[in-house]
């Protein structure tokens, strides 16, 4: 089905993910340049050897490719002094790609690393071509509740050529959109993001609900962004229910399968990918404890509580902590009824250890945020809980890289 999208006086039919509202100057950041660890959109600069040389030493280190090392650094040194930048092979992708995983302090799933997917779509720079391949990411990560660790991987920055950029912080979320009232229907984390793409023309659906999919916005080399529907059929959805209490299901709750990861540049050996999405799968408390529970998001525990018969007139009857258990257990509960890969925060605290042990054994650091890597509920009932770790290094690479403030 078409949306009819207007821009810059124009109104024009946009098929789901494939045509797109171009917008003049999205993308074009302006004033001061970015702080450290964050990719500048604006000008790429040409890739330092020093960097690519480090991590082909890496890739030489951890595994064996076919082309001797001597040769392979000889290659580069020519392509960068040539170019500004080189291509990494297949090989160097996948590899750089896994170890960015790998290097994510704040992930407590990366036991998997070795097992990321990786789609290698580096010749696609139009935002139409991307905002296809997105929708087939979701689809191909998806698998009927399968989820599979995915990435895809969009053309690079290179001198004069920035490469694409996709603005919004998931390939899928919900709207929040404002009322007269000041309050939010649906998702208040993404208010401002809704207001952003509204104001560029997205036709808020009537009557606004609470779980509507936002478009993607999409910005190619050129500076211009463009906004592409989501088909619904792309994205899978849990609807939640409680094992114990059939009102929960007609709350009329549900949420998204696959948490795609999609503002976050990746950096390997000195070049950027700034369009690079990827995907785990939910842990439980990612969804019961945090984007349903948070206050600044869908701030449910009210609503549950009373559900529940809970006295909420005092913080001392633990009113809040029951209700979020108990949402935390419908959000688990429908997953796995429904067939739909979920980890709980006990197994996954276990499970990180075991890859901080792996690493260990390896002779590397495992960086970590503990802030992170604790779960947001029953914290020190998981074994993450009750240690320290190595504290993560700005300058390590290859890593995904924060998105420019702006944004």
């Amino acid at each position: 089905m078409a949306n009819q999208v207007e821009a810059a006086g124009a109104t024009t039919a946009v098929p789901a993910a494939r045509t797109g509202c171009p917008v003049t100057g999205y993308g074009r950041s302006g004033g001061h340049p970015p702080p450290p660890g964050v990719a500048d959109e604006r000008r790429p600069e040409p890739v330092d050897p020093a960097a690519a040389e480090e991590f082909l030493h890496q890739v030489y280190a951890e595994t064996e490719p076919e082309t001797p090392l001597a040769e392979r650094l000889r290659q580069v040194r020519a392509e960068i002094d040539r170019s500004g930048t080189y291509r990494h092979t297949a090989h160097e992708l996948v590899f750089g790609a896994r170890v960015a995983w790998r290097n994510s302090a704040r992930c407590i799933g990366r036991l998997y690393w070795q097992s990321l997917q990786v789609r290698d779509l580096r010749h696609l720079h139009d935002p139409a071509d991307v905002a296809q391949e997105c929708v087939a990411h979701l689809r191909a990560a998806t698998r009927d509740g399968k989820i599979r660790s995915t990435m895809t991987v969009f053309a690079p920055d290179a001198p004069g050529r920035p490469g694409p950029r996709i603005r919004n912080d998931q390939l899928v979320r919900y709207a929040g959109h404002r009322a007269a009232d000041g309050s939010v229907i649906g998702d208040p984390g993404q208010a401002d993001f809704t207001d952003r793409v509204a104001g560029l023309g997205w036709p808020r659906p009537q009557p606004p609900g609470r779980f509507d999919v936002l478009p993607l916005l999409i910005t190619g080399g050129d500076g211009r962004s463009r906004l592409f529907d989501v088909p619904p059929d792309a994205v899978h959805e849990v609807p939640l229910r409680h094992p114990d209490h059939a009102w929960f299901a007609r709350l009329g709750l549900r949420w998204h399968a696959v948490p795609a990861i999609s503002n976050m540049p990746l950096e390997i050996g000195g070049v950027v990918y700034p369009a690079a999405p990827f995907n785990g799968w939910y842990l439980d408390t990612e969804i019961g404890a945090r984007n349903l529970a948070d206050r600044d998001r869908y701030d449910l525990l009210p609503e549950i509580a009373d559900r529940l018969g809970l006295d909420t007139r005092s913080e001392r009857t633990m009113w809040r902590d029951r209700a979020l258990v108990e949402l935390v257990r419908a959000v688990t509960y429908s997953f796995d009824a429904d067939g739909v890969t979920m980890a709980d925060h006990h197994t996954e605290s276990e499970r990180f250890l075991r890859h901080l042990a792996r690493e260990e054994a390896a002779g590397r650091s495992c960086p970590t945020d503990w802030s992170w890597i604790v779960p947001p509920m029953s914290g020190a009932q998981t074994p993450v809980f009750h240690r320290y770790y190595d504290e993560p290094d700005p300058a390590l690479r290859p890593a995904f890289l924060a998105p420019p403030r702006e944004w």
